[in-house]
C-alpha cells in the first residue's frame, strides 16, 4: 500500500501540473480528493490492514493529501492569475477615446403638432378638457345619439373590454362628460385632446393615434361660427393661401354635417399623387351639435346651439412635415425622429 500511495502521489502531483484551466484542475481534483476518488479509496482500505501496520499508513495517506491540497490550491491560484490576465488584456479599456456625450431628447413631432394646435385654440378663448381613455359605451356612444342598434356603430371598429366598458373610439366622450358637469344651458368652449383607439392599420390608420375635438355651445352659436373659427385655425396652422371647403356629410351626434378639405399642401391644389389629383384634401369633420345629443345632456336646444369638430393630429403632422406613412410616429426609429 506503501508503493500504491507513492505511484498515487507522482501520478496526481504530474497531472495537476499539466492542468491547463481551472474546470479540468476541478475535474482532477474529483478524480484524487473526492470522496470516490483514488486517495479516498485507499484510506478506505485501511481496515484490511493488521493492527500494526494501520497507523503508519493512516499517517501517509494524510501526509500524501495535504501535500496534494497544497499543490492543488498553489495551481488554482496559478491559473487564476493566468485567467485574470487574459481577461484584463481582452477586456482592455482605451483611456485616451473620447468620452460618449449624452444625447439630449427633443419633444416628438405628434407632441409639437398637438402643442401648436392647443395653442392656436387656447388663444382663441377656448379651455382643454380631459376624459378617461377607458370609457363607457354610454358615454363614447350613446350620449351622442348612438344608441345600441345604430347602423352608424358599424363605422367604428372599436376595442371592447365589457359590453359596457370598451378604450374610447374618439374623445368626443369628453363633450358629453362636460356637459353633463356644467349647470344646463351654461356657456362651454373646450376642446379634447388625447389618445382614441380604433382596430385600423395601415399606412394612413393606426390603432391608436390622437385626436383634438372641440365644442362650443352657447347663445345664437350658427354654422358661421363654425366656419370662421375654423378657418382661422386652418390658416394659422398651415397659411393664410390655404383654400377651405366645406363639404356635406353624416355624424350623428351633429346636424348638419361638414367635412372640411384643404386645398393640397404639397402641390398648392394643382393635384398630385398625395390629394389623388383632386387639389384637395380632407382634414376634419365638423358640424352643428345635433339637439338630441344637447337634450340628452341636459341642454335645452330651444335655448342653445352649439357645433362640434374633430380632427386626427397624425393627420395635420403629415402633412406639415411632408410625411407619407402613419406607422413612422410609433415606430420609435430614431432616424426618423432625429429629424425634428
Amino acid at each position: 500500500m506503501e508503493q500504491q500511495l507513492k505511484s498515487l502521489k507522482a501520478e496526481a502531483i504530474q497531472a495537476f501540473s499539466a492542468a491547463e484551466n481551472l474546470n479540468a484542475l476541478n475535474e482532477l481534483r474529483v478524480e484524487y480528493l473526492g470522496k470516490k476518488g483514488s486517495l479516498t479509496t485507499i484510506l478506505r482500505g485501511l481496515g484490511a490492514l493488521s493492527p500494526e501496520d494501520r497507523p503508519k499508513v493512516g499517517q501517509m495517506v494524510n501526509e500524501v493529501r495535504a501535500e496534494l491540497e497544497s499543490m492543488l490550491n498553489n495551481k488554482n491560484n496559478e491559473l487564476k492569475a493566468i485567467e485574470l490576465a487574459a481577461r484584463l488584456k481582452a477586456e482592455k479599456i482605451d483611456v485616451t477615446l473620447p468620452g460618449r456625450i449624452n444625447q439630449v431628447g427633443h419633444l416628438h413631432p405628434l407632441t409639437l403638432t398637438l402643442n401648436r394646435i392647443k395653442s392656436i385654440f387656447m388663444q382663441m378663448g377656448f379651455s382643454v378638457a380631459e376624459g378617461p381613455e377607458v370609457e363607457q359605451d354610454h358615454f363614447n356612444f350613446e350620449a351622442l345619439n348612438l344608441p345600441k342598434d345604430h347602423p352608424a356603430r358599424d363605422m367604428q371598429d372599436s376595442f371592447y373590454i365589457t359590453e359596457e366598458i370598451l378604450l374610447r373610439t374618439h374623445t368626443s366622450p369628453v363633450q358629453a362628460r362636460t356637459m353633463q358637469a356644467n349647470e344646463p344651458n351654461s356657456p362651454i368652449r373646450i376642446i379634447a385632446p388625447g389618445k382614441v383607439y380604433r382596430r385600423d392599420y395601415d399606412a394612413t390608420h393606426s390603432p391608436m393615434f390622437t385626436q383634438v375635438e372641440g365644442l362650443v355651445v352657447d347663445k345664437n352659436i350658427s354654422f358661421s361660427d363654425l366656419k370662421g373659427m375654423l378657418e382661422t385655425f386652418i390658416h394659422q396652422i398651415f397659411n393664410e393661401n390655404v383654400g377651405v371647403r366645406f363639404r356635406p356629410s353624416f355624424f350623428p351626434f351633429t346636424e348638419p354635417s361638414a367635412e372640411v378639405d384643404i386645398s393640397c399642401v404639397m402641390c398648392q391644389g394643382k393635384g398630385c399623387r398625395v390629394c389623388k389629383g383632386t387639389g384637395w384634401l380632407e382634414i376634419l369633420g365638423s358640424g352643428m351639435v345635433h339637439p338630441r345629443v344637447l337634450e340628452m345632456s341636459g341642454y335645452d336646444p330651444n335655448e342653445v346651439s352649439g357645433f362640434a369638430f374633430g380632427m386626427g393630429v397624425e393627420r395635420i403632422a403629415m402633412l406639415l412635415y411632408g410625411i407619407d406613412d402613419l406607422r413612422l410616429f410609433y415606430d420609435n426609429d430614431l432616424r426618423f425622429l432625429r429629424q425634428f
